[in-house]
């Protein structure tokens, strides 16, 4: 009964509309007094949920990401995949997913990564001669990349959740094959599209345009070496990087690029205050809401169930993917880390799951959820762009579930996909 209350109140408050952040804290509060717990309990664990000095790198990458946005780091990097695809067939679908790669590594967000990299590409594809829809699922399709990538929020997201276990330089890792085989996926699917509906090719940048162009965008993908090379060197952790990356990104966008006036800096801070004050609540009540599963024993008991149904780690890992893939269809990503990493992470170490490939799993496979409805905030926001309707989107982005479950497999399946790469950076 007190398993009910926890689980279904948080499942009626978010069918009945409220927000997931306060459903989790409501959910938490009401199992609370149903079992006789001090509300003061509850309160305690939101805040210590809050009081992580690893979380403080969220705000600071969300900001750098927010600044280079709207700086004009997107469309530099958008000329410089130019120079590299543009001139195949269907070049201007492949610049799509290649800036989305490129552009990753700065925002780390799927959603910034549709609005940054889509407000520019999808326009210019529809102009260029490519169908509506295909600019649109090209764009949310290639926009998986950034969750895999560092600095991925989420990856900090599921380290919290995990109970600062897992370090963080190592989920950056551990996604970057998996993240390059999802782009590569993608451009195999956009050539034979492109070849099979004779879609327009571009022109080949001249060199001298093309030295231009790359010069012009060194200046953002220094950023990506001030991520990955402070870390990897380290010299930072990830809170310190991304703090360095926020004054960076800020001097370059202000002071070499100057596409920001200083009036607009006050309303971009707000936005991001915004969304970080967001994050931040849902962190506190879901590390609240896990408090309560722990008491209720909700981890211990999935774990008896998962060992029951099933010894072979491979079948639980394929039980796991469909759960995900059908409850990222109701729910945002971040959400979802935050309520089943805790209790996963006791099924995980049964079966002998390193959890840093578990975690990447889990945030390929909720990052689908992104690009399905009826929830889906990174197709929402691409359908708006692209001035077309979900329904539309729903039907014509089918094709594109085929190389992202592909690779899902193969990352599921293939631990050294994610584990090689920190087993020879990080040791």
């Amino acid at each position: 009964m007190d398993i009910l209350i926890l689980i279904g109140g948080f499942a009626v408050l978010c069918l009945a509309g409220m927000p997931v952040a306060y459903a989790l804290g409501l959910a938490s509060i009401f199992a609370a007094i149903a079992i006789g717990l001090p509300l003061e309990a509850v309160m305690l664990k939101t805040s210590d949920g809050m009081d992580n000095f690893s979380l403080l790198a969220i705000p600071f990458f969300i900001l750098a990401g927010a600044i280079m946005a709207v700086g004009g780091m997107a469309e530099r990097l958008i000329n410089l995949a130019k120079v590299f695809v543009g001139f195949i067939r269907g070049g201007m679908a492949l610049v799509n997913i290649v800036a989305s790669t490129m552009f990753g590594c700065l925002s780390g967000s799927s959603v910034a990564d549709t609005a940054a990299i889509g407000s520019v590409m999808i326009p210019q594809m529809i102009k260029n001669g490519y169908p509506r829809l295909f600019a649109v699922n090209v764009t949310i399709s290639g926009s998986l990349q950034p969750l895999l990538v560092p600095p991925s929020h989420n990856m900090i997201i599921y380290s919290i959740a995990a109970g600062g276990t897992v370090s963080v330089a190592h989920l950056f890792m551990g996604g970057i094959i998996p993240a390059l085989l999802l782009g590569l996926s993608l451009i195999i699917l956009v050539l034979i599209i492109a070849h099979r509906e004779k879609y327009p090719k571009g022109e080949v940048v001249p060199l001298r345009q093309a030295l231009k162009i790359a010069a012009d965008a060194i200046w953002g993908l220094v950023t990506i070496v001030i991520i990955l090379g402070g870390i990897l060197s380290g010299v930072f952790t990830p809170t310190e990087s991304a703090a360095v990356a926020v004054v960076y990104s800020f001097l370059v966008t202000m002071f070499v690029y100057r596409d920001v006036k200083w009036r607009e800096l006050p309303k971009l801070v707000a936005r991001v205050v915004r969304t970080v004050g967001m994050v931040m609540i849902m962190i506190g009540f879901s590390i609240a809401f896990g408090y309560m599963m722990a008491i209720m024993r909700i981890p211990a008991m999935a774990t008896e169930f998962f060992v029951s149904i099933s010894s072979d780690k491979y079948a639980f890992l394929f039980y796991v993917n469909i759960l995900l893939l059908l409850l990222g269809t109701f729910m945002d990503l971040a959400p979802m880390l935050l309520i089943c990493t805790p209790i996963f992470m006791p099924v995980i170490a049964q079966f002998g799951i390193d959890p840093v490939h578990f975690g990447i799993v889990m945030i390929l496979n909720l990052g689908i959820g992104l690009l399905t409805p009826p929830v889906g905030p990174t197709m929402v926001i691409g359908c708006a762009i692209g001035k077309v309707t979900m329904e539309a989107v729903s039907r014509s982005i089918l094709v594109f579930y085929i190389p992202m479950l592909i690779v899902l497999a193969l990352v599921t399946y293939i631990p050294g996909l994610t584990l090689w790469l920190p087993s020879v950076v990080l040791q």
